[in-house]
């Protein structure tokens, strides 16, 4: 009897013995854990320096843990602040592009059309000298309208080139009948006979079409980089949702609290997290596709037929080949309108004995090549749109791929599949990965989403791809969607010039007007329209365009 006691005691000491050695050997170091978390710059004050029991965690394994809940709470901001970060780093390069290609399109544009108004100014004023400077608001008036329609302003292109021409008409019809009194209602009822007499033959209609498209081309593809760029910029800020933050603390940081402080997550395990936390950011990746597809057919267009560097660099040419056109016909001009119009009173001052043709003996001419104003922004548009085109094309499906992105092997994951943390230990991840999107992560193993609850920010800037993407396809086809024709029923909403796909023939914009949406530039709206105002045009004497005698047969080359 004394001798079995004796040997159950033997056997409780031994058995307390190895529980309490085997209790040791769990209670393992954790000053790899203390260098890892001070080296985020975290205090070491009361970090266990041994594993103690993790009763009080609440994310990572209640196991054996060289955590506290202090620092569980700390890693869990440290988790959130890193995958912000991460996001912002992916998605920088994308963000970029639009930011820096957006800047360039725009100082090419405006530098375009200033290099055009100067070399128009400076054209005329070399040849005409003072009395061009005292009849020059017309074409001022022309540019300032062309500037603020780029920028976002409510110009109707249609109505305003309408009025260019019969402005010009008036001018000229003056200069060329000086032996009459015209009043205001008479010269009103010249402007009628635009459409009917062609008085500057076919310029008026080709340069519309031409100008039209190819501003509507410019502008809209200038805010479609603008919208780029803000959806980009505010997508790339995550709302991050709780059961996301746990999620990313429990996959970066709990190898920390189980003493593995240099063991990278598993690849597909990092996939899960991703996919689960970019849900939302994944289903704007449909509408993006779309916008991106829009942007690149404008773009097309842009290098070819609605090439606005070909339209505006040689519109000084057209427009004095027209003025050229209505001085060979002023003659039949000015009788049908007299017809239609009525007699005029004579001034009682008589045109000059020596004719209209002879006021000047300088002859009009266009600028050499060496002499044209420096290319726009150092660059030319084909070299621009070539360029931006390759960085678009890089940006499709970029949110459905972020979560590879930030996922890639050896950046942030562990290559190797049974060397890596698994969200509970070191080895092998076996759950499958689930497809991005929102609506796929009812499946998550990692990832609590409420998938019956959209983001509603992602939500808005996909119906901001969504209306800029139509805008850019009326764009692709030359109309502009907010100058709608309300009594053509039978027509596609917008004006322009419409557009086969060979863009060969070129149409005759219809429209009225209607509110534009702005591009951003508020300030520069308000300063065109205070120039556009400065530079009313009033009665004038003489407009010396209209003394063109010699032709033009380098100008008409080009023009055809």
């Amino acid at each position: 009897m004394y001798a079995m006691w004796r040997l159950q005691v033997a056997l409780c000491t031994l058995s307390v013995l190895s529980l309490s050695s085997g209790g040791e050997s769990k209670a393992r170091s954790c000053s790899e854990v203390r260098q890892a978390y001070n080296a985020k710059g975290f205090s070491l004050v009361n970090v266990p320096h041994q594993e103690i029991s993790g009763e009080h965690l609440r994310v990572c394994p209640q196991g054996y843990t060289c955590c506290t809940s202090e620092m569980e709470d700390k890693l869990n901001q440290q988790s959130k602040l890193e995958f912000e970060n991460l996001v912002e780093e992916s998605s920088h390069n994308m963000r970029t592009t639009f930011v820096s290609r957006h800047k360039k399109f725009d100082e090419f544009f405006l530098e375009l059309l200033d290099n055009s108004e100067k070399s128009l100014n400076s054209m005329f004023t070399r040849t005409y000298g003072k009395l061009y400077m005292q009849n020059s608001e017309v074409f001022q008036d022309l540019f300032t309208e062309l500037k603020r329609y780029y920028t976002g302003g409510n110009v109707n292109l249609e109505e305003m080139l309408n009025d260019f021409w019969s402005r010009l008409l008036e001018r000229m019809f003056q200069l060329l009948n000086s032996q009459y009194h015209f009043t205001d209602d008479y010269l009103e009822c010249v402007s009628k006979y635009t459409d009917q007499l062609k008085p500057f033959g076919d310029v008026p209609r080709k340069l519309k079409a031409q100008v039209t498209r190819a501003f509507i081309a410019a502008r809209t593809f200038v805010q479609g980089l603008m919208v780029g760029r803000e959806v980009a910029n505010r997508v790339a800020k995550v709302n991050i949702v709780p059961a996301c933050v746990r999620a990313l603390t429990k996959m970066l940081y709990c190898p920390y609290c189980r003493g593995m402080p240099g063991l990278k997550p598993c690849h597909n395990y990092c996939h899960n997290v991703m996919r689960g936390c970019l849900a939302n950011q994944a289903d704007l990746d449909a509408e993006w596709n779309l916008f991106i597809d829009a942007m690149l057919l404008v773009a097309d267009r842009l290098e070819g037929p609605f090439n606005i560097e070909a339209v505006i660099e040689p519109i000084d040419i057209k427009i004095s080949e027209a003025i050229m056109t209505m001085q060979d016909n002023s003659m039949q001009v000015s009788a049908k309108v007299f017809q239609g119009c009525g007699q005029p009173k004579p001034s009682g001052i008589g045109r000059s004995a020596r004719g209209i043709s002879d006021v000047f003996s300088a002859r009009f001419r266009p600028y050499t090549p060496e002499e044209r104003p420096t290319t726009a922004a150092g660059t030319s548009l084909d070299r621009l749109v070539t360029d931006i085109k390759e960085k678009l094309k890089e940006s499709k499906r970029f949110w459905s791929n972020l979560p590879d992105d930030i996922c890639a092997k050896g950046k942030l994951t562990e290559s190797d599949e049974e060397q890596c943390w698994n969200s509970h230990t070191k080895g092998r991840y076996f759950p499958e990965v689930v497809k991005e999107g929102l609506t796929n992560q009812v499946n998550n193993p990692e990832v609590e989403v409420d998938i019956t609850r959209p983001d509603t920010l992602i939500r808005q800037q996909i119906m901001a791809l969504r209306v800029m993407t139509n805008k850019l396809k009326n764009a692709y086809n030359g109309n502009d969607i907010y100058f709608q024709d309300s009594s053509d029923e039978g027509s596609s909403s917008g004006s322009g010039s419409g557009c086969s796909d060979g863009c060969t023939t070129e149409f005759i914009f219809v429209g009225t007007e209607a509110p534009v949406i702005g591009a951003d530039r508020s300030d520069e709206r308000a300063a065109a329209a205070a120039a556009g105002k400065s530079l009313s045009c009033g009665p004038s004497i003489l407009l010396v365009l209209a003394a063109l005698t010699l032709p033009l047969w380098a100008m008409q080359t080009q023009w055809r």
